[in-house]
């Protein structure tokens, strides 16, 4: 009997905020490994924002998933079967094997994970979100001692990492979080010098005034991962020479087409712009999957301090493939506390 193995593929293409039908999961045979690739039964799998751009048929950085095409995602696992001299029977690897119970993929595409810590990692505070993090504050927030750095979604893998090294390297941090919980985790466990609850302010002029208080000396390094109401209330507290690296826009996703034009509201560009001009701001969009040169000084720097226990990370798991959907749909209404991962 051919063994099987299960995927979630994209059934339909989300108005909104994504729902159920607009996914499904699939069985398929289990596929044998070609000459130079690896079988992976998967572990876990990682659930991040981005993935919503995805599931819209719009221009972006990279293609969006095909209807029927499975929800792309990386993944560690214990390799199953191989046809490279580089990985054996036994062996955990990291990979682009998306939401599904197993992956084959070329050698060449995965990383073997051989470190003491948990393969959770690799999807987390030593994955692509912790290596955002990493990099957006280290080469395009450029942190000095003494400064002040703002981060929204400040409990999220992306939030806490830029939040413990700045406050590291001597800023002040503030963290903005959505609710009560999540303020005390950016206070108590990632040790932010301030927290602000989003969600209890109606508008962006009453969070600008709760900054204006947690900011005293005004903001020098903003890392944008939101947008919407929070950038509207950090932009005209920036100092001038400020930094704005930019590696997301999470409030505007559930609009579709990559929030698009109809989800911006009034045209306040022509203000924007002439903010950067007299404040003299760097404002850095960024893909992180460009600048994977970094990575290994990266690894280099974190890992240890996560080893050490001197970098707090939370993860948070959902069980089961068929919840992946559910999960997902919860993190991109803030519904997750820390990594969202999902286990099988």
């Amino acid at each position: 009997m051919t063994e099987m193995m299960q995927q979630i593929t994209l059934a339909a293409r989300p108005v909104g905020a994504p729902k159920d039908s607009d996914f499904a999961l699939v069985e398929r045979p289990l596929p044998a490994p070609a000459e130079g690739e690896v079988l992976v039964k998967l572990h876990a799998f990682s659930l991040d924002p981005y993935m919503r751009g995805r599931m819209d048929d719009a221009k972006s950085y990279a293609a969006p998933v095909p209807i029927g095409g499975v929800m792309e995602a990386g993944g560690v696992g214990e390799v199953i079967a191989s046809r490279s001299a580089h990985f054996a029977v036994g062996d955990m690897a990291f990979g682009m094997f998306g939401w599904a119970s197993h992956g084959c993929l070329p050698a060449r595409e995965l990383r073997k994970l051989d470190s003491p810590l948990p393969p959770t990692t690799a999807l987390g505070v030593l994955g692509m979100p912790g290596f955002t993090g990493w990099y957006g504050l280290t080469e395009l927030g450029r942190p000095k001692a003494g400064e002040t750095l703002v981060v929204a979604a400040a409990t999220g893998p992306v939030g806490s990492m830029v939040g413990q090294l700045a406050k590291a390297r001597g800023l002040r941090t503030v963290a903005i979080a959505g609710g009560a919980d999540k303020c005390a985790l950016a206070l108590d466990t990632f040790g932010f010098d301030a927290a602000i609850d989003h969600r209890a302010h109606e508008d962006a002029r009453s969070l600008r005034a709760a900054l204006a208080e947690a900011a005293p000396k005004g903001v020098d390094i903003y890392f944008e991962n939101v947008g919407g109401k929070v950038f509207e209330a950090v932009l005209p507290l920036m100092n001038t020479f400020g930094r704005i690296p930019v590696c997301g826009m999470i409030s505007g996703y559930n609009a579709g087409a990559l929030g698009g034009v109809e989800a911006q509201g009034p045209d306040k560009l022509p203000l924007l712009w002439r903010s950067i001009l007299v404040k003299q701001m760097s404002v850095n969009g960024f893909i992180i999957s460009n600048h994977f040169e970094h990575y290994p000084a990266f690894l280099s720097e974190v890992a240890p301090l996560v080893a050490t226990g001197k970098l707090a990370y939370l993860e948070d798991i959902a069980t089961g493939l068929e919840n992946a959907p559910k999960a997902f749909m919860g993190l991109l209404n803030g519904r997750n506390i820390g990594k969202q991962i999902v286990q099988l």
